[in-house]
């Protein structure tokens, strides 16, 4: 089972150019999976939390495209918090673990791509749930 520890920031290439950068994500390459499911979140109101769930298989790639946002991530022992802010920097969260999201900055867009289809059954919604299942 993997730990917050396991949860890491990847650098992407970024490709400069005087008419601006460009970042490119690839499945099995700069992604360490097939990306199946993209979305993003964005005109989150101030003061506003988003996540509060964990995942059994997915796996995910977080990328600040505009503003920042702060991730909260928790293995049920250990709480790691990931401040994100770069667009050509992505949070690599791993399966089993809890995700909050917070401080929203204004105009912020967090760009997601994940490893799996939607599944309700994928989710773990409630916290003691969550810590249940972490224990085995």
């Amino acid at each position: 089972m993997y730990s917050v520890n396991d949860c890491k920031l990847v650098d992407l290439p970024k490709i400069h150019n005087e008419a601006g950068n460009i970042t490119v994500i690839e499945n099995q390459v700069t992604a360490p999976f097939d990306v199946k499911r993209v979305y993003y979140l964005y005109d989150v109101p101030m003061g506003s939390e988003r996540g509060g769930h964990g995942h059994f298989k997915l796996q995910q790639f977080i990328i600040a495209l505009s503003g920042s946002f702060v991730f909260v991530l928790d293995d049920g022992e250990k709480i790691k918090e990931v401040f994100l802010n770069n667009p050509s920097t992505a949070l690599h969260i791993q399966p089993g673990i809890w995700r909050e999201i917070k401080e929203f900055s204004s105009g912020s867009v967090c760009l997601v791509l994940a490893s799996e289809n939607y599944s309700e059954q994928d989710y773990i919604r409630d916290y003691n749930k969550f810590l249940d299942y972490r224990k085995g």
